[in-house]
Order: C-alpha cells, then sequence, then structure tokens
C-alpha cells in the first residue's frame, strides 16, 4: 500500500514530467522557427517520451488507489541563444529529474515500498540515457563551434530519430 507521502511525491512528479513535455516542446519550437527542423524533431520525439513518463505515473497512481491533482505549469522559457544554449539546458534539467527520482527511490526505500521501488527502476535506468543523450550532443555541438556546415550535418542527424513507445508490459 502506498503511504500518503509517497503518493504526494509521486503525484508532484508526474507535475515535473509535465513541465519537462512542455519545455521540450517550447524547445521544438524555437528550433522549428531557427530553421533547425532536425533538432525541432529530435525535442519533440523528446516531449512525446515525457509524455509517456507523464502516463506512466497517472497510471501508476490510478492503480495505487490515489488521486492524481494536476498542478498550474511554471512559465516556460520560449527564447533560446543557440543549439548548444538548447542541449545544455536540457542536460541541467535531465540531471535535476535524476535528483528527483534519486529522491522519490530514497523515500520508498524509506518506507519499505517496495512495489514503488520496482516501478521507479524504470525512471533510474532511463535517466543514465537520458544525460548520457544529451552529453553526447553537447560533445559534438562543442566540436563543431560555429560551422555552420557541421551544424547543418548534426540537424540531419537530429532529424532521424524516431520516438518509439516503450513495451507495454512496462510499469
Amino acid at each position: 500500500m502506498i503511504s500518503k507521502k509517497t503518493a504526494a511525491a509521486l503525484n508532484k512528479q508526474l507535475n515535473t514530467e509535465l513541465y519537462s513535455a512542455h519545455l521540450y516542446l517550447s524547445m521544438s519550437s524555437y528550433a522549428n522557427f531557427s530553421g533547425l527542423k532536425g533538432a525541432a524533431n529530435w525535442f519533440m520525439v523528446q516531449y512525446q517520451e515525457e509524455m509517456v513518463h507523464v502516463m506512466k505515473f497517472y497510471t501508476y497512481l490510478n492503480s495505487q488507489g490515489t488521486h492524481v491533482q494536476l498542478g498550474a505549469l511554471e512559465a516556460l522559457p520560449s527564447e533560446f541563444k543557440s543549439l548548444l544554449d538548447m542541449m545544455e539546458k536540457t542536460l541541467v534539467h535531465e540531471q535535476f529529474i535524476t535528483t528527483c527520482i534519486n529522491e522519490l527511490m530514497d523515500l520508498a526505500m524509506k518506507e519499505k515500498d517496495y512495489a514503488s521501488q520496482i516501478f521507479l527502476q524504470w525512471f533510474v535506468t532511463e535517466q543514465i540515457e537520458e544525460e548520457e543523450n544529451d552529453r553526447e550532443l553537447i560533445g559534438k555541438l562543442k566540436l563543431i563551434g560555429d560551422n555552420g556546415q557541421g551544424l547543418l550535418m548534426l540537424d540531419n542527424e537530429m532529424a532521424t530519430r524516431v520516438f518509439v513507445p516503450p513495451a507495454a508490459a512496462a510499469p
């Protein structure tokens, strides 16, 4: 059985994941506006993945008999200096999400909530991938520097990213 404290913390994370989705949607829009269609696609896929995260929390909380409460979202940034700026902000945000997930896992362990620990393990693994992808793109952008041709090549690479929903059996 999930405690009220854990349910509230998971509900807060659901709302944080909604913010993440909207942040990436904002970045997708800015990249599109800036003529970086590939980056716009990359951030759109990121948005779709974040919405999957939202629904995982939603489904889990409902399965635990908890009423999901949606909160207001903070204002989102809508302009960025460059693709490198967007990716650096993405990494910082994903590191924040990793901290949040780790704190949720700590709470579940403290409360001996084994079901929530199992549920959260998927997110622990997911965050490793999220941060690694961001660091890889940041590294490429730093190598490219002001080379427009390099940026065009990376933008074309980012255009190939495709949203792949997680397996239905995953929590």
